[in-house]
């Protein structure tokens, strides 16, 4: 069987295919007025039982076209009656509607304008007088106000592929593929688009407010065109947009803020225009236009519809500007409907993103992918008494069961009927995995994408293949090989397995790992490892468990200064773990280690021990974790999961027992670690990213076991390290560090005329450590003179970094600057800095 990874997916869709385009139906006609027969402009266009006008025409000509079935068109202008006409075969290219006026309704007297006008201050602007009364009477959401509530949901995700054009088509690639563009469809303006990925899904949600607050989003049933890994394809689509409440003043998008032109402080960022009053579902709205007052900022552009008589959001249309400065990303489109039942309440009624991505440019004609995702809410009841069964099911939530629907009953649950060319994707797909060169092409991204290459016969994964190589001072040039058992997704057992050399030190390293996961629910898993292998040490304090964790050492090629601090290490280790909560995982470690010294000439951990001068440090160790991540998403029920990019935080409890004597330990001790980690949207001023940590040894331990504030000699970019600390410079008993990082998003360089073109980023940081180091711990080793904590002053060091370094759409270069704040008379240090590195993000 086929498997196709998440990382890769992206990337093969956009080199396969690529662009977006409506599967269209295509209307188009003539406009007059049916006393003057003369033609009217300014007419807004909507289709079938659509609110929100398609188009408002600018002559007497309109073109309009749509994803589905257009079967009936509505026409209305200003002092116009609402005119219906049926879209048939026969009159869907010559339709030609006759407008008649009538006398204004009564809906207050304001006056409307069609440009945007300029007002000496905005309480001019009488659009500025309806959002007051729109904030004054902030909507919350109805589902809070009632005991109990379930809804239905009906979600369509579907990625198209556009600005096919014949050239395209011919290129050698699509060799014994071309029956893929029999699928195609061509938009008005003649360009070829191509569906390649659709996904249906049906869930039922449950809530409970009182007595105490429970909810739970069921999925009932799903279709899929036939991606092996299509909930991974699935829940990256979901990820790359958020439910969003309207009233908020910032809107997440990717994991960053875009103002709402709803939220109170939308009039610092956006103009508004009263442009008309409309009948939306048989309500009386206000038509607002609102556009950022400067384009260069992530601000959307659209339209707001408000109730007249309780100034409740009926509607909004958000589209982000053309000159969008967010990576793979073209443009956004939102269209939002409420109910609104009371009030004080609303109700979602129905939600439509698109997301157009391309991997290179940022032009028109490019070729790229739309992401659509349609959501339906429906059957709303409140307050009816729920079991308490419902909040607990889990183990059918694991179950493949929920695919198995016939035709009869997807076309009862879809709120509207697939177009032709919707419906064609289950079949295409299909004979897209039958196809041996579609599956070399996989084949290829596969391993690009994941490092590895699967061995589908043997069930084994090779590499990673970007770990094959390395370089240290101490092995010289590194080899390493590794792999592991791979046979589906959903695997709930897994081996791992390494082996390196290094040319230098010519010794032989290795590591392997077994994990065997019994139950899918809660996760419970039992595991164990060995390994012998050269670390560097003390570059990390709240550890990552496990033995297959790639060894710092290994990775820097180019750092400053020399860099002999590196450790031998020899250990096993057994652990268990299980989720008995959403998000919430207990592990219980047991760790027996040998760490020495992988360069004694030039680096020392020698210690003294009863006495005795010894060289080696001999521990087994217990550790008990508690690890929440409150809110992060998962797709994949097996031994290893998919992480999807959330704001979740990290939060880490760590308690570690050293146990004297145990398997020829040589020391008692405790330990008590704590992280914190969590990215904070901070409005239209980007995301500020918060990582804090604090621990305490209450034992004296030499220098292999003692904690070390990390520092950074390479010229790479190193999460939560110090960039401007040498290796050991810094050791404590008890820690604390804070780590700060803006990301302004280009809210500042915007403003600056030419750097603002190069659509660069501007990053701002701050790190400080604060220590003690006892003279227990300093006397323990040989070289104990040589270490110290910061505990004199808090150190920090500071700088900024511009990062969005690139052309096109594909920016993922970054460069940091950094200053060291304190400490300056130490020797061998470095004050300033240069760093480095890639990261790959919206």
């Amino acid at each position: 069987m086929l498997i196709i990874k998440p990382r890769y997916y992206p990337l093969f869709i956009f080199i396969l295919l690529t662009h977006f385009v409506h599967a269209q139906n295509a209307a188009s006609g003539k406009i007059t007025d049916a006393k003057t027969n003369k033609e009217i402009s300014g007419v807004d266009v909507f289709i079938n039982e659509s609110n929100k006008p398609i188009l408002t025409t600018t002559t007497g000509n309109f073109m309009v076209q749509s994803d589905s079935i257009i079967y009936k068109l509505k026409f209305l202008r200003k002092n116009y009656a609402l005119e219906s006409v049926d879209v048939t075969p026969d009159n869907a290219n010559n339709i030609f509607v006759k407008l008649s006026q009538e006398k204004e309704s009564n809906i207050q007297e304001v006056v409307i304008h069609n440009e945007r006008p300029k007002y000496k201050n905005k309480k001019e602007n009488p659009a500025y007088a309806i959002m007051q009364k729109v904030w004054a009477r902030k909507r919350n959401n109805g589902l809070d106000k009632f005991d109990t509530y379930t809804y239905k949901e009906y979600e369509k995700i579907q990625f198209d592929a556009n600005n096919l054009d014949s050239a395209f088509m011919k290129k050698k690639i699509f060799n014994k593929l071309e029956f893929i563009f029999d699928y195609k469809d061509s938009t008005a303006s003649g360009k070829i688009g191509l569906p390649v990925f659709l996904n249906e899904a049906v869930y039922e949600n449950y809530g409970e407010n009182r007595p105490s607050k429970r909810t739970k989003k069921l999925l009932v049933a799903q279709k899929t065109s036939g991606f092996q890994d299509n909930q991974i394809v699935t829940l990256t689509a979901k990820n790359l947009y958020r439910d969003i409440n309207i009233y908020d003043n910032t809107l997440n998008y990717f994991d960053i803020g875009f103002p709402s032109p709803v939220g109170e402080t939308g009039f610092s960022t956006y103009d508004y225009n009263l442009v008309d009053t409309i009948s939306i579902r048989g309500e009386n709205a206000f038509k607002i236009r609102y556009l950022p007052k400067r384009e260069d900022v992530l601000a959307f552009q659209g339209y707001l519809y408000i109730d007249t008589d309780s100034y409740a959001v009926l509607g909004a249309t958000l589209k982000s500007t053309q000159k969008i400065n967010v990576n793979f990303i073209n443009g956004i489109s939102t269209e939002l409907e409420y109910d609104n039942p009371d009030e004080n309440t609303f109700l979602p009624r129905k939600f439509v993103t698109e997301i157009e991505m391309t991997p290179f440019s940022k032009k028109k004609t490019a070729k790229s992918i739309v992401a659509k995702r349609s959501v339906d809410y429906s059957e709303y009841e409140f307050n009816k008494p729920l079991e308490d069964q419902i909040f607990k099911r889990k183990e059918e939530e694991y179950s493949d069961s929920f695919t198995d629907k016939d035709d009869a009953y997807w076309l009862k649950a879809r709120p509207d009927s697939l177009s032709k060319s919707e419906q064609g994707i289950y079949d295409m797909l299909d004979k897209l995995q039958q196809t041996p060169k579609f599956n070399r092409i996989v084949k290829l991204y596969e391993t690009l994408g994941s490092g590895y290459y699967n061995v589908k016969k043997l069930g084994i994964d090779i590499g990673p293949i970007f770990s094959v190589y390395g370089k240290n001072e101490v092995e010289g040039d590194r080899i390493r090989l590794g792999a592991r058992t791979y046979f589906t997704r959903n695997d709930p057992w897994r081996v791992q397995f390494y082996t390196a050399y290094g040319f230098k030190d010519q010794q032989v390293k290795y590591g392997a790992e077994a994990r065997f996961m019994f139950n899918r629910v809660n996760r419970f898993t039992i595991g164990a490892g060995t390994r012998r292998d050269i670390l560097q040490l003390g570059v990390q304090l709240t550890n990552d468990d496990g033995i297959m964790a790639r060894t710092f050492a290994s990775s820097t090629i180019f750092a400053r200064g020399e860099n002999a601090s590196l450790s031998s290490l020899n250990q096993t280790n057994v652990f268990t773990s299980i989720e008995p909560w959403k998000n919430f995982q207990i592990r219980l470690d047991g760790t027996m280690q040998s760490i020495k010294s992988a360069n004694p000439d030039g680096f020392s951990l020698m210690y003294y021990k009863d006495g005795a001068l010894r060289k080696t440090t001999n521990d087994s160790h217990f550790t008990l974790s508690l690890i929440a991540r409150p809110g992060a998403k998962f797709s994949q029920t097996g031994i290893d999961r998919y992480e999807h990019g959330t704001l979740a935080p990290t939060i880490v409890l760590k308690y570690t027992k050293g146990v004297e004597g145990l398997f020829g330990s040589d020391f008692n001790y405790n330990k008590l670690q704590f992280l914190f980690y969590k990215p904070f949207l901070i409005g239209s001023w980007g995301k500020l990213q918060v990582n804090f940590e604090a621990g305490k040894n209450f034992n004296t331990v030499p220098l292999a076991l003692q904690n070390v504030i990390p520092g950074n000699q390479s010229y790479s970019l190193a999460q939560n390290t110090f960039a401007q600390l040498n290796y050991y410079e810094f050791v404590a008993d008890t820690y604390t560090t804070l780590h700060l990082e803006h990301h302004f998003n280009g809210k500042i360089l915007s403003f600056i005329p030419l750097i603002k073109k190069l659509k660069l980023r501007e990053v701002a940081f701050i790190r400080g450590a604060y220590g003690t180091l006892s003279d227990a711990s300093k006397a323990i080793n040989v070289e104990g003179f040589k270490y110290s904590a910061p505990s004199e002053h808090i150190y920090y060091e500071y700088g900024f970094g511009i990062e969005n370094i690139g052309f096109g759409n594909l920016r993922i270069f970054r460069v940091d600057f950094n200053w060291r704040g304190n400490y300056l008379d130490r020797p061998d240090i470095s004050t300033f800095g240069i760093k480095a590195g890639f990261q790959v993000n919206f």
